[in-house]
């Protein structure tokens, strides 16, 4: 956790910049001892450093595929991108400066960004897709106090894969090929504070063709790719012993300032189960043959002050991975972090950017401390609080001390989240809006608007504000239970949306159970009620049930009309271990009676369709043991038991057993 300095009136952001200051220069002050020391920037150049990048991509290439007959063509594909980098500068006396870099950059996470190609003959269908591009250059610039211009050029290549959809339906490997070619660019650097840097560059690169022959006997060809970017970054400078700049008590996170805060962390989750019984499987099934996927986020949060009460925060992630069964087959699924999105390689997301706005009404102060998304401070107890930007809807509304965070405590979506709130939110989880929150002593009135998906489970929000989106109102308060601390929280919203009904479904048969021909402007509406109590210091209770109509398609989040869950959590304490936590919890999940008479049918939902349906309520247990390896790593086993998993008793029970290993700073 980052050591943050409190002050209530804040200078204005552009302090962030802090300039340049004057410190002796060691470089040629022994061959001159009569003249006065030379003086050089605050930030010095010389030595190794590490950073990350985000910025925009534009791509172009021709393309051919032969299988008898011939179809050709040229494409060009954009985007936002993200990765890392980390290199080594070395400042002559002069002020030049001469350097080696070594990057990697990854698409987002809208696969359409990704797709170089996509052709297609009567008899096969071939998409050209781009997973990474990589670099190693040399630099090569001039300094000038904390400022650097820079050019750049050296070796590059870019990973691929290539699929082939024959008409026959059979499948088909997909390839991997990684194209050799050359990078060129130039940019500029300044040097902020002692030990951190930002960046502004474009990069130019020239990959080789690429010749694929695929079992089919198709044959796709393309010509050389042009690959162009423009990146922003952010480097931190690394010391070590006997560099004048090192000090064993500096932290890498330590930002130098008190007007911004660094935070990070990376969840690597694997999970796994044996086979179990299924008398039938549809296309959203969890296969009943044993299967072991994983799941894994890199995440920074940036987070600065702007003026007395402005901050904005910025969190940009890297997601790999895929959810078990490519995310289908529960409607409590099992991994949180298991996104309606699977990616083989890491993708980039601007997760959040917001800004926030608190004004205080004086009287009473409390401190807020450091975290992921929230910078430290004091502030007034008696304060309004106003958030605009992209977010996800529970970063604000349904908080829980002790089901909240599927990257420390409980992984099913029926247990960290409210099931039954089909809150708004793209594949990955997050959605655009507003907020705002009263907070008193004893309670808090919170209230919002988000943009919804344009339709189910889609990446593309409805822009037609007040027509469509999704309105929530919170009311939390606070109370003491024999001397512990509790919240409840209740929470009612409306979705203003294009949905499908599953009733106009059925009762079309012309339809073919095909729910899409039937969205229109709908409204589906719900409520949350959410306790949260401490029985004593180590040990919380905490309880959600969550209602929606039942009577539309699931939007955003996942097939639940009705949950109840609770659950304990526990810590270590007695055990000596008071840094580890053991939870246990359960769900029962349930749906509408148009829902069932959908899926008995054979519909398909986001998560759930097996093709036919003997129902019964889904129930969950979980339990997992989350050890402290120390202040930042934990280490954590979990295992899960799915009853009638997607409502099915034909189907399961399924055991499933998870590891996780969480790292955060």
């Amino acid at each position: 956790m980052l050591r943050g300095h409190r002050y209530r009136y804040l200078r204005t952001a552009a302090a962030l910049a802090s300039g340049v200051l004057a410190f002796p220069a060691a470089g040629h002050a022994a061959d001159l001892p009569l003249k006065a020391p030379a003086l050089k920037a605050v930030y010095d150049w010389t030595g190794l450093y590490i950073g990350a990048h985000a910025g925009y991509s534009r791509g172009s290439s021709g393309f051919a595929l032969n299988d008898g007959a011939a179809i050709d063509g040229n494409g060009v594909f954009s985007g936002m991108i993200g990765g890392v980098q980390a290199g080594y500068n070395y400042r002559l006396n002069s002020g030049w400066l001469v350097g080696v870099e070594g990057d990697f950059s990854f698409p987002n996470y809208i696969t359409s960004n990704s797709i170089v190609s996509f052709l297609g003959t009567p008899a096969n269908t071939v998409i050209q897709q781009w997973d990474y591009t990589a670099s190693l250059r040399g630099r090569v610039g001039y300094t000038s106090g904390p400022w650097l211009v820079y050019a750049t050029g050296g070796f590059a290549w870019m990973g691929e894969r290539y699929f082939d959809t024959p008409a026959s339906g059979d499948q088909v490997p997909k390839i991997l090929n990684t194209r050799p070619g050359w990078i060129a660019g130039a940019g500029i650097e300044y040097g902020f504070a002692p030990h951190w840097s930002a960046r502004l560059e474009y990069l130019y690169s020239r990959f080789d063709g690429a010749n694929v022959a695929f079992s089919t006997g198709a044959q796709y060809t393309s010509s050389s790719l042009d690959f162009q970017s423009v990146r922003v970054g952010l480097n931190r400078k690394v010391d070590w012993p006997g560099m004048p700049s090192y000090d064993p008590k500096s932290s890498l996170i330590d930002t130098e300032s008190d007007r911004w805060e660094i935070h990070g962390q990376s969840t690597y989750l694997p999970q796994g189960y044996p086979s179990f019984p299924a008398l039938y499987s549809g296309p959203n099934s969890l296969s009943p043959s044993t299967q072991a996927k994983a799941t894994w986020s890199n995440s920074l949060f940036l987070n600065a002050r702007l003026w007395d009460g402005g901050e904005v925060y910025y969190n940009p992630e890297l997601l790999q991975g895929f959810g078990l069964n490519d995310t289908v087959g529960a409607a409590g699924f099992p991994n949180g972090e298991a996104q309606k999105s699977n990616f083989p390689y890491p993708h980039y997301n601007t997760s959040r950017l917001f800004v926030r706005q608190t004004f205080g009404f004086g009287g009473e102060q409390e401190e807020l401390a450091s975290g992921q998304l929230q910078l430290a401070q004091k502030v007034d107890v008696s304060r309004l609080t106003v958030q605009a930007g992209k977010f996800a809807v529970i970063d604000v509304f349904d908080g829980n001390a002790f089901a909240k965070d599927t990257r420390k405590d409980f992984m099913n979506w029926s247990l960290w989240a409210p099931g039954a709130f089909d809150y708004s939110a793209d594949k990955v989880g997050l959605t655009y809006g507003v907020t705002a929150e009263l907070n008193q002593k004893q309670w808090a009135l919170r209230g919002g608007y988000f943009l919804m998906v344009a339709e189910s489970n889609s990446n593309h929000f409805d822009t037609r504000v007040g027509e469509r989106g999704q309105y929530a109102i919170e009311l939390e308060t606070r109370f003491s239970l024999l001397g512990q601390p509790g919240k409840l929280r209740t929470m009612g919203w409306v979705d203003s949306a294009n949905m499908g009904s599953f009733r106009e479904t059925l009762d079309n048969p012309a339809l073919n159970l095909d729910i899409a021909l039937t969205r229109r402007g709908r409204l589906k509406v719900g409520y949350v009620i959410n306790l949260e109590q401490a029985i004593t210091e180590d040990i919380g209770l905490f309880g959600r049930w969550s209602w929606n109509d039942g009577k539309t398609e699931t939007l955003a989040f996942t097939d639940i009309n009705r949950s109840l869950a609770t659950g304990l959590s526990i810590k270590g304490t007695k055990w000596g271990r008071p840094d580890d936590v053991i939870g246990i919890g359960g769900a029962i999940n349930a749906i509408s009676q148009d829902y069932r008479d959908f899926l008995a049918a054979g519909g398909l939902g986001v998560l759930i369709g097996d093709g036919a349906l003997n129902y019964r309520k889904e129930r969950i247990l979980e339990a997992y043991y989350a050890y402290s390896v120390n202040k930042n790593v934990t280490l954590t086993a979990d295992y899960q038991l799915i009853t009638n998993p997607a409502y099915n008793a034909d189907r399961g029970p399924v055991s499933i057993f998870s590891g996780r290993l969480h790292a955060e700073f």
